[in-house]
């Protein structure tokens, strides 16, 4: 499976790195080429960099990882990927990174899908830190949870496959729509780790297993 991650930011490298050691190819896009090519180098011998548009083209499935500005721009460059399963982790914060600059309506998850018709938008990862990316998704023995969304279930099933390949618990949130949802959770997690928890924290549902 071939993965094109637009962004080099840290959850772009952290991902790319986890899907990388288990054996996805990766094309990473930026603004800036080089930067997509050195960071491509640091994670996998295999791993590729370039352009948005390249890394948007190489990709079975693509992966926004850049902020919330920037999208309108990046993805009027890239065209539309018709029939591609894009997964959307980017929260539309505002200024002051605690909260959102819109919500209740919409979602940014909605607003991409409006850019990319031709494509099947899956709101994932948005609610997860880097750090915890990084340092392995086990909390006492328990796997954080990956929420996400879509209106596609083959796409859908694709973003499970791989959240669960890099050891999160999938958990489906339903239609597209409840990304208005998971954004403001990734402000409420946003929140409570600057209160002094940081950011190594995650997300867990529980569910109780009746005898």
């Amino acid at each position: 499976m071939k993965i094109g991650i637009l962004g080099t930011g840290r959850i772009a490298k952290q991902l790319g790195q986890r899907w990388a050691e288990t054996g996805y190819h990766l094309y990473f896009g930026s603004r800036t080429p080089q930067k997509a090519q050195e960071l491509a180098i640091s994670i996998s011998q295999s791993a590729r960099g370039g352009s948005y548009e390249e890394a948007a083209a190489y990709g079975d499935i693509i992966l926004l990882a850049f902020p919330w500005s920037a999208a309108k721009d990046i993805l009027t460059q890239c065209g539309n990927p018709e029939g591609k399963t894009v997964i959307d982790c980017i929260n539309p914060l505002g200024d002051d990174w605690k909260s959102l600059s819109f919500g209740f309506t919409s979602s940014a998850a909605e607003e991409i899908a409006k850019l990319l018709p031709s494509a099947h938008v899956v709101k994932a990862f948005n609610t997860i830190s880097d750090k915890v990316i990084k340092n392995g998704p086990q909390f006492n023995a328990q796997p954080s949870t990956a929420f996400y969304c879509g209106d596609d279930e083959d796409a859908k099933k694709q973003v499970a496959k791989l959240i669960s390949d890099i050891g999160f618990e999938p958990i489906d949130c339903g239609e597209l729509k409840n990304a208005r949802y998971l954004e403001p959770m990734a402000c409420l997690f946003i929140n409570i780790a600057c209160q002094g928890l940081g950011s190594d924290i995650a997300f867990k549902l529980l569910q109780r297993q009746n005898d």
